[in-house]
């Protein structure tokens, strides 16, 4: 399936997998494995995952095990949400490096700009001491390229106007109906990289009947137009699911939506209720 092999190019010239395959609220152990093992046998080539996620070790024993060579695969992990200081940061990504055992991370992230239980407190400072251990992390090599997440344009205007190296990435919640069309339009402007998490809302998006008329068009599911939706906006989606038939389906999306179809899916401001 060519959408799971095209790729994207970052601002530094890194080629990214067009469709990541994201491993959010899947338990460490066999249900990660086995859905990783499933996304690869699949034909995925882009894994996420993170430190708070706690599935870092079985990711990695998945692409380890799976026949295809490390320089095929793309790894993303995140730095915990709540390291905002040098030290914390440098700890993390050794905890992450040695969990996942795969060598060079191919995209290392801020987990968020503020911690999960002080949701929109002001971490800029952290972020910024944060951002500067991440850059010594490019230049040295340990990480192919370096970003944030859940980051808005005030997080992003603070980060990138106090240190040298501007995100490569901002994954950030992106489905039909809540595109976040500022931050969306900053990244864009910036060479900056989104990626969507949470494409298919995480399923709240599956009885639209806006969507499903559509997809009744295309003879697709919601699931593979909401994706779709994604990849016509030039966003990256995250899609999860531990269910194999499910994996192989949200990658085959080798279809063009309509312009009219992709405005109708613009317009659509119902934040998958």
């Amino acid at each position: 399936m060519p959408a799971l092999t095209d790729t994207f190019t970052l601002s530094n010239d890194v080629k990214i997998p067009k469709i990541g395959f994201g491993t959010w609220q899947i338990p460490d152990g066999d249900e990660t494995y086995d859905s990783v093992r499933t996304a690869l046998d699949a034909g995925y080539r882009h894994i996420d995952t993170a430190r708070a996620y706690g599935n870092e070790a079985s990711v990695g024993r998945a692409v380890r095990d799976s026949g295809v060579a490390r320089d095929e695969i793309f790894i993303t992990t995140k730095c915990p949400a709540e390291v905002k200081d040098a030290a914390g940061a440098r700890h993390a990504f050794e905890r992450s490096t040695a969990l996942l055992d795969l060598g060079t991370i191919d995209l290392y992230l801020i987990h968020a700009p503020w911690p999960w239980n002080a949701i929109g407190s002001d971490h800029r400072a952290g972020n910024i001491e944060v951002w500067k251990v991440f850059e010594e992390l490019y230049q040295a090599g340990l990480t192919r390229s370096i970003g944030v997440s859940n980051f808005e344009v005030a997080d992003l205007e603070s980060l990138t106007a106090a240190t040298s190296v501007v995100p490569h990435v901002n994954q950030i919640r992106w489905f039909v109906g809540n595109t976040q069309p500022e931050t969306t339009a900053y990244c864009h402007d910036r060479s900056i990289l989104v990626e969507g998490y949470s494409p298919l809302a995480t399923g709240r998006l599956m009885g639209n009947r806006d969507i499903a008329a559509i997809a009744e068009k295309y003879g697709k599911s919601v699931a593979q137009v909401s994706i779709r939706y994604l990849l016509e906006t030039d966003v990256l989606p995250l899609p999860k699911s531990t269910t194999p038939a499910r994996i192989v389906e949200n990658a085959d999306v080798d279809f063009e939506l309509a312009a009219e179809d992709v405005a109708a899916l613009d317009a659509l401001t119902h934040d998958g209720r």
